[in-house]
């Protein structure tokens, strides 16, 4: 456990599983507590291969905020990051643009906490307290109309979030305001965890986020259900699919690729 755990830990009920700190520990992080890798381990024992799955999401990311840096982006919006670890977006985008801009989006207190802490460090990043599922109030934000320029063609990024948000909540609707609020030329990316190679071990885990979080409802899909997601915008090649498929840097990647079953993909807005 890290220092920042502790002083962050302190004023915070660290009895109970959080999902920022599960995801922690799924990649290997210390900043988790007892009752994280507890619920983790129930998950790991359904599904063993979602630490693999965890380190593809990473490796998703890095190639996309490559790729949309190679398209001309130089603003980034991260929504659901989660706590910080290697190879933030941030980071990957000014290594290689040094005047890259980047804002985290979060409403869980320990990813803010950890975010601002480590994260917002300069005028170029910053740190806002919010979430998909209201889009106006985050695009509003005072802090990240400072440091992104909304006038101009952005990227937006949702890794670790719809995958957690049931259909009663609208999200697809949501992430549809935000597209549209996006100027043209802007691109959209998701990883969603997809239960289409796996269909018998949703229930069972649908069933251990029930019982941790006390929650009823079931955000479980499969790959063209999360495809709507993407609608109204121009794909990117080679569109919704499996992370490891999404322009591997190694070949020998796309051995298996359903046996991380998280589907990546971009879209990019084309009109107004």
């Amino acid at each position: 456990m890290t220092d920042e755990v502790r002083r962050v830990g302190a004023g915070l009920d660290t009895s109970t599983p959080n999902f920022a700190r599960i995801g922690n520990y799924f990649i290997g992080g210390k900043d988790n507590f007892a009752a994280d890798r507890e619920a983790a381990e129930q998950i790991l024992a359904i599904a063993p291969e979602i630490r693999t799955m965890a380190r593809e999401v990473q490796a998703f990311q890095v190639r996309v905020i490559r790729y949309l840096v190679e398209q001309g982006i130089t603003q980034f919006i991260h929504i659901g990051a989660g706590i910080p670890s290697r190879q933030n977006t941030h980071e990957i985008a000014q290594s290689l643009i040094p005047e890259a801009r980047v804002v985290y989006v979060a409403t869980d207190p320990v990813v803010l906490s950890h975010s601002r802490a480590l994260l917002a460090t300069d005028s170029r990043t910053g740190v806002v307290e919010g979430d998909v599922l209201h889009p106006a109030e985050l695009v509003a934000d005072p802090i990240l109309r400072q440091i992104i320029d909304v006038e101009r063609p952005l990227a937006v990024v949702i890794t670790g979030a719809l995958q957690y948000i049931p259909d009663e909540d609208d999200p697809f609707k949501r992430v549809a305001e935000l597209r549209d609020w996006m100027p043209a030329g802007s691109y959209l990316a998701i990883a969603h965890i997809v239960f289409d190679s796996r269909p018998e071990a949703a229930a069972p885990i649908v069933e251990v986020y029930r019982r941790v979080f006390n929650r009823m409802e079931d955000a479980s899909r499969t790959r063209d259900q999360v495809q709507g997601f993407l609608d109204g915008l121009e794909p990117v090649e080679p569109g919704l699919v499996y992370v490891r498929q999404w322009r591997p840097d190694n070949p020998l990647n796309l051995h298996r690729p359903e046996k991380a079953w998280v589907v990546g993909g971009v879209g990019r807005k084309t009109g107004p």
